[in-house]
This record gives structure tokens, sequence and C-alpha cells, in this order.
């Protein structure tokens, strides 16, 4: 594991399960709001999964599970990988309530093991903000695109590279400069939620922000065919761009 997985695996086992309680609920009460429609659990992002059944899919920084099991009820044959062992257990307690199952690798994703799963996935999914925690994309997506199968899918969305010089969605500040390349530190997305005494003790993460083109251009360097580029509205002012999600095939 590197020096940077190493700092955000402690800061996302920090109080993270605690976190999924007070903020989703017990396993089981999320389970019921998944089970009641997991096709709506994926947000904008389910015209991509209208006919997953069978289909292998990862879930790379799967976090607390929620999209995992709304795959897996779906019919899907679903694989997480994250840092946390805080965020897997919420997640298995997750998918037993909601009757699917997960596997759950938690580890570093720079350290996959190729020889099981290269082109082993037929679709890719990854949501709710993860490339920042990776200061090597070109590296990512290299790996990510050896994951999937010839002609496999990946839907990648992420909150909108505007964040750099603006605040957007949940973030109060912004480096200011929108072709910065620096390494920050910088706070798991909860930190907020916690009352202040946790907060003093909570360990940092590391964080590098990718603009639109730098994304963009790694994909296709790593052989990604770019089919579809959405960009969605900010969650707290839907006249600032908020997130951003590619469609793409191997």
């Amino acid at each position: 594991m590197n020096k940077q997985s190493a700092i955000n695996k402690k800061a996302w086992e920090h109080r993270a399960y605690e976190f999924w309680l007070k903020d989703y609920g017990s396993p089981e009460e999320r389970a019921k709001i998944i089970m009641e429609n997991p096709m709506a659990r994926l947000k904008q992002h389910g015209k991509y999964f209208s006919n997953i059944n069978g289909l292998k899919i990862a879930n790379p920084c799967g976090s607390n599970g929620r999209r995992a099991v709304a795959l897996a009820l779906l019919g899907a044959d679903v694989t997480v990988f994250d840092i946390s062992e805080e965020n897997k257990k919420y997640a298995l307690e997750l998918a037993q309530c909601s009757h699917v199952k997960l596997d759950y690798i938690v580890g570093d994703l720079y350290d996959v093991d190729m020889n099981v799963y290269g082109n082993y996935f037929d679709m890719l999914y990854l949501e709710g903000g993860i490339l920042h925690y990776f200061h090597d994309i070109d590296k990512f997506m290299k790996i990510l695109f050896f994951m999937l199968k010839p002609n496999g899918q990946i839907i990648l969305n992420d909150f909108h590279p505007f964040r750099k010089v603006m605040p957007i969605n949940i973030f109060k500040s912004s480096v200011g400069d929108y072709f910065d390349t620096n390494i920050y530190n910088g706070d798991v997305s909860y930190k907020d939620f916690l009352d202040e005494g946790k907060k003093e003790e909570f360990p940092e993460c590391s964080v590098r922000l990718y603009n639109i083109s730098e994304i963009l251009n790694s994909m296709i360097k790593s052989g990604f065919i770019i089919k579809e580029f959405n960009e969605d509205p900010s969650w707290t002012n839907k006249k600032l761009p908020g997130e951003i999600t590619v469609y793409a095939i191997k």
C-alpha cells in the first residue's frame, strides 16, 4: 500500500461505521428503503443498468455498499473494492439485511490482483466522488481498463472539477486555481457531521483535485472509448455544475 493510500485508509477507518449508522440508519432500516426500489438508488445512472442480471460489476471505492446492494438486487454479481474495514462492516450488514451477496475486498486499488481480476468485469461503476483520492490518475485509469472485459462498460461519476475554483455541493472551500496540480490534506466527507470533539481527533486524508481535461484525457490514453459525457447541477445551487458522469467502453 502506497503512502497516500495508507493516509486515506486511516481517515476512512475513523468512526465511519458510526457515521453511517447516524446518517443512514441501521442496515435493517436502509435495506428496506433500497429493496423498495433499487433502481431509484442509482439516481440518474439507472439508465445504464436496465438489464444487468448475471453481469459481473465492480464498484471501486464502494463505501457503505448502498449502490452495490442496489445493483445486486437487480441481479448483478457485485464486487466492492474499498480502503476501509469500517465501510465493509456496514456494507456487508446491509447486504445481509437485503438478502443479497456482495464480495467486498478491502485494500489499495493500486494493488488489485490482475491474475484474478484482469479482464474480469462486464461493468465498472464509480460514483460519489473518488478520483481525488488517487494521486496518479493515469495509473488508476489503466487499472480500471485492465479490470474490464473487452467491450466492457464504465460509468464514472464524480464531483464536478468546477469545485476547484468555487464552493459547490458540500464543499466550503476550494484551491482557487482550476489548473492546480498540488496535493493537499483534506477531510473525508462526513467530518462536518460529527461533533466538535470528534472533529479535533479526525485524521486528514490526502487529495489531488483534477480538471475535466485531465480526467477525460486519462481515460482516452488508457484505451477507453468515451461514448457520453454529462454534467449535472449542484445539489445546493441548480445554476452551478455539481457532478460529471462519463460513460465509456473498452
